[in-house]
C-alpha cells in the first residue's frame, strides 16, 4: 500500500480521501490534512455490513484547550458495482475534540473504491475574552491586514513628512502635519481649518506650551505610530493636548495608563490632574492609595505643601475621603 492511499487532498476548504481498495483492510486512518488552525483526520472502520466514518482533530495543545466547533457537510461516493453516494445530514456547530466526537454509521454495504468529501462550512473558536464563538474564516484578516497597511503609510506620510501642508511649532522646533489628517482626529483642528482663523491663513499652528519631543508623541498617536514608551514618557503632556484639542480615545488611554503605576512619587501630581481633567477613576485611586493604604503618612511633608496649593474644592474632597476612611477605625 502506497503512501497515497493515506493522503487527503485539500482545495479551499473542502477535504477528499480516494480509498483505492476498502476490502483489503478493516480499519484505516488518513494522514494528517490541515483545516483551519487544525490538522484532521479521517478513519474507516468495516465491521461486517457496517462502515464507520470518523472525523476529529489530531491531537494537540490546542485542540486540547480550544477545539474546533466545526460545520460541515460529508459525502460518501463508491465507485463498485452502480455508483453510490451518499451524504450524512449537515453538521452544524459540532464540537469535536476527540475520534468519538463525531461518527457516522453507514449500514449500505461498501467495497472497492471509495471517495470520502468533507466539506468545511465554518469552524469557530472560543473567544477568550468574550467568552463567545467566532468563525475563524469571518476573523477580519483582510480588514486587519488593509488596516495595518494603511495606517503603516500614515505613519510615513508624519516620519518622512509626505507632502505635509501645516507646520506644528512647538517648544524647541517645529514639525510638518497634514490638515486633513488632524482635522479628522480632533474636533478642535477641525474647527480651526474650517473658519477664518490665522492658523488657515499661515498655515501653522502654534503649541508653544509643548516641548517638541512631546509634540512629536502627541502627532505619532494621531498618526497612528506612536512607540508605548514614548506614550509613558509623556503621558501627562498628551493629557493636557487631549483635553485641550478634544481627543477622547488619548485622554482614555492616558487615564486608563495612569491608574497602573501610582506610587508615593507620583501620587500628588496625578491626584492633581485627576481633578484638573475631570477623571474620576483616577482621582478616587489616588486619594484611596493616600488613604485607605495609608501612604499619606509616608510624604507627610509633600502632603502638606500640596495641600496648602491645590484647588479648595479638592482639599474639600480630600478632608471628606480622610475622615470617612478614619471613621471606620
Amino acid at each position: 500500500m502506497t503512501d497515497s492511499a493515506y493522503r487527503v487532498d485539500t482545495i479551499s476548504r473542502l477535504a477528499q480521501w480516494r480509498i483505492h481498495n476498502l476490502s483489503s483492510s478493516t480499519y484505516r486512518k488518513s494522514d494528517p490534512f490541515k483545516m483551519g488552525l487544525w490538522n484532521w483526520h479521517l478513519s474507516v472502520e468495516k465491521s461486517k455490513m457496517l462502515l464507520n466514518v470518523k472525523l476529529y482533530p489530531e491531537v494537540s495543545n490546542l485542540t486540547r484547550e480550544n477545539p474546533p466547533v466545526a460545520s460541515f457537510v460529508l459525502r460518501v461516493v463508491s465507485s463498485a458495482g452502480d455508483r453510490k453516494a451518499l451524504s450524512h445530514p449537515e453538521v452544524i456547530d459540532k464540537r469535536i475534540k476527540t475520534n468519538e466526537d463525531f461518527i457516522w454509521t453507514i449500514e449500505v454495504p461498501l467495497t472497492g473504491k471509495i471517495i470520502i468529501d468533507v466539506e468545511f462550512l465554518d469552524l469557530k473558536v472560543l473567544s477568550q475574552d468574550s467568552g463567545e464563538f467566532y468563525s475563524i474564516w469571518a476573523d477580519g484578516s483582510t480588514e486587519n491586514q488593509s488596516k495595518g497597511t494603511a495606517v503603516t503609510s500614515l505613519g510615513r506620510m508624519l516620519t518622512e513628512s509626505i507632502y505635509t501642508d501645516i507646520m506644528i511649532n512647538a517648544s524647541g522646533g517645529s514639525i510638518g502635519a497634514h490638515r486633513a489628517v488632524l482635522a479628522a482626529r480632533s474636533p478642535v483642528f477641525r474647527s480651526m481649518f474650517l473658519h477664518d482663523l490665522k492658523e488657515k491663513e499661515l498655515s501653522e499652528i502654534n503649541i508653544l506650551d509643548m516641548p517638541l519631543d512631546a509634540c512629536q508623541a502627541f502627532l505619532s498617536y494621531i498618526y497612528g505610530n506612536i512607540q508605548n514608551e514614548d506614550f509613558l514618557i509623556h503621558r501627562l503632556a498628551l493629557l493636557q493636548a487631549a483635553e485641550k484639542y478634544d481627543i477622547a480615545d488619548l485622554k482614555d488611554a492616558c487615564h486608563l495608563s495612569l491608574l497602573d503605576d501610582i506610587d508615593t512619587k507620583n501620587v500628588l501630581e496625578r491626584l492633581q490632574n485627576a481633578y484638573l481633567y475631570q477623571l474620576p477613576e483616577l482621582k478616587a485611586s489616588c486619594m484611596r492609595y493616600l488613604v485607605k493604604f495609608g501612604k499619606i503618612f509616608e510624604i507627610r511633608d509633600e502632603f502638606n505643601i500640596f495641600m496648602q496649593c491645590a484647588d479648595r474644592d479638592l482639599i474639600s474632597e480630600v478632608f471628606h475621603e480622610v475622615l470617612g476612611t478614619w471613621k471606620g477605625f
